[in-house]
């Protein structure tokens, strides 16, 4: 038995996997569910997965190294994340692992150029491929679900109220998304809080259709988009927020984005960053998802999130972990996905689509069996800037869910209660 094989053997321990190869022959690894069978089809394969795993395990879906013939892609994954052989005993397989960590401070030395070049290594694609998987809002961020019953557009419409109840936002204020995205958040607080917004991103195919949105909306003078890097940042807002951007600073950038976050924010001011995170403490990006999906990019731990808060003179006046809930945005990602295939392999190819048929895959997997959750942190210049407890989040929350239900045009009054 070759060395692949052997530490199968010994490390696979939840879960059954069996293994046939290119002459039919099969072995069996494991017992209990999930049950994946995987047809090697390149005999090199095996041999990339020891020295390669992350790179190995998504290029060989890409490639066809592999075929699931049992179980599914997500089987596979899970099957993988929770026996997690790699970076363990034997040393042999702790080479990956450490080449990885040498070289993270320099993967995510995120200067303003290179944030350029990896914002546009994924963002750029056209809006209509990410209209293929997003909600009609164009939420490119984990959803909150109330309910496992919620669909993708009440779970999005309920992220947004969530994080505009913790903002406190009363009409007329000014208000900074970093990262804006397509425009989704900035137009709803605009509309539904009565702010006005500044909204910054580094893609011009976002930026284009941010704009686009707004004007469709009526909302072009009471929202701003522009092309611009944090760091460039030189005004005063009522109320800054940054949702999924905090993932693509990159570690050596922290106290310099809180920096700016402080800078920006009025003394009495609130800011709001809601970021992928890991429970697990410090670690590495995989190999996989830093060549073809976020280049730069890094989920942080607390702990290394919080020095920097508290270095830059902020206080945390609230934090939320939001555990499942990515899990089931990539989950209903997928699926929409998965129903408008044909059209993006019409567009691009099938390597390409079965690129992004792993990514969300693996990400679920992640939110799953990998410790993988999302932050929401409240900060201040201000120990008395938000009320003394929680209740003013869930009476706004409220008020913004019915108005949604009912699909009301109107704007709430003030989320600002009595101190």
């Amino acid at each position: 038995m070759d060395l692949f094989h052997r530490l199968l053997d010994r490390y696979l321990k939840a879960g059954t996997l069996t293994l046939v190869n290119p002459e039919g022959e099969r072995e069996q690894f494991g017992r209990g569910d999930p049950r994946v069978t995987l047809r090697i089809n390149d005999t090199n394969w095996p041999r990339r997965l020891l020295w390669q795993p992350a790179l190995a395990v998504g290029e060989g879906y890409m490639d066809g190294a592999y075929t699931i013939e049992q179980g599914g892609l997500q089987s596979l994954l899970e099957l993988a994340l929770r026996n997690k052989p790699w970076g363990r005993d034997p040393w042999v397989l702790r080479i990956p692992a450490l080449v990885e960590r040498l070289g993270k401070r320099h993967y995510e030395l995120n200067r303003p150029r290179r944030s350029r070049s990896n914002v546009a290594h994924h963002y750029e694609l056209s809006v209509d491929f990410f209209d293929t998987f997003l909600d009609s809002q164009r939420q490119y961020s984990c959803a909150y679900f109330r309910s496992l019953q919620d669909d993708l557009e009440t779970a999005q419409q309920q992220k947004l109220s969530h994080i505009a109840a913790k903002l406190c936002i009363r009409p007329g204020m000014s208000v900074l998304d970093i990262g804006c995205g397509w425009g989704g958040l900035a137009l709803y607080l605009a509309k539904r809080c009565g702010a006005r917004v500044t909204g910054i991103t580094l893609a011009q195919e976002q930026l284009e259709a941010a704009r686009l949105a707004a004007q469709r909306a009526g909302l072009a003078g009471q929202v701003n988009f522009r092309l611009e890097d944090y760091r460039q940042l030189d005004e005063q807002f009522d109320r800054v927020v940054s949702v999924g951007m905090f993932e693509h600073v990159g570690r050596n950038h922290y106290r310099q984005f809180f920096r700016t976050l402080r800078q920006c924010l009025k003394p009495d001011g609130i800011g709001l960053v809601h970021t992928i995170g890991r429970g697990d403490g410090p670690g590495i990006t995989n190999a996989w998802t830093r060549k073809y999906i976020f280049p730069g990019g890094y989920c942080p731990a607390l702990s290394e999130v919080i020095p920097a808060v508290e270095k830059e003179d902020l206080l945390v006046t609230d934090l939320e972990p939001l555990r499942l809930h990515y899990a089931e945005t990539t989950r209903l990602w997928l699926q929409r996905f998965t129903r408008r295939r044909a059209e993006v392999q019409r567009a691009f190819d099938d390597r390409f689509c079965r690129m992004w048929e792993f990514y969300l895959a693996s990400a679920e997997a992640s939110f799953r069996w990998a410790r993988l959750l999302v932050f929401q942190m409240q900060v201040a210049r201000d120990i008395a800037a938000v009320p003394l407890t929680r209740d003013y989040m869930g009476t706004a929350e409220n008020t913004l869910n019915t108005l949604a239900r009912n699909r009301a045009t109107s704007t709430v009054r003030s989320f600002q209660p009595s101190q």
